[in-house]
């Protein structure tokens, strides 16, 4: 028996835009805004959780929040077809918050979040140290624009 794709209607995609906004938005809140009743948005997000369209509520910071914290974004080129083992190692470094494949002269990009630069230097250093890695470029995030 085969299992037919979820597919988001015109409602579903309304409820998380607002979601996208207001995170903590009530269910009440989100009936109002979208004209429809509460139940319905209930058994919405239910079906929207079921099948996996979304993933769960988060919350958003300010991005000057962690002011005190050092930013980067590395770019990491892989020897051959190391790239599942060295994506493997790299989602063990905790300082990694997020790590995209891509295309072009890398195959990774790894946005980096540290306490300090002395933290900051030891992440470089893991990253370079790591079988599969043969060439990286670091950028700090100075300020956002």
């Amino acid at each position: 028996m085969t299992v037919a794709k979820f597919i988001p209607d015109d409602l579903d995609r309304r409820i998380i835009s607002h979601l996208r906004v207001d995170g903590r938005a009530s269910l009440a809140k989100l009936a109002t805004a979208l004209n429809v009743a509460r139940g319905t948005v209930q058994n919405r997000l239910d079906r929207l959780l079921e099948t996996g369209t979304l993933l769960g509520f988060t919350v958003r910071v300010r991005e000057d929040y962690e002011d005190r914290s050092v930013r980067a974004v590395m770019l990491i080129e892989v020897i051959g077809k190391s790239t599942t083992q060295v994506i493997h190692r790299l989602r063990g470094i905790s300082e990694i918050r997020t790590l995209h494949t891509t295309n072009g002269n890398w195959d990774l990009v790894a946005d980096i979040q540290v306490a300090n630069l002395s933290d900051f230097d030891r992440v470089l250093r893991e990253v370079r140290m790591i079988d599969g890695v043969s060439n990286s470029e670091t950028s700090l995030l100075l300020s956002t624009v």
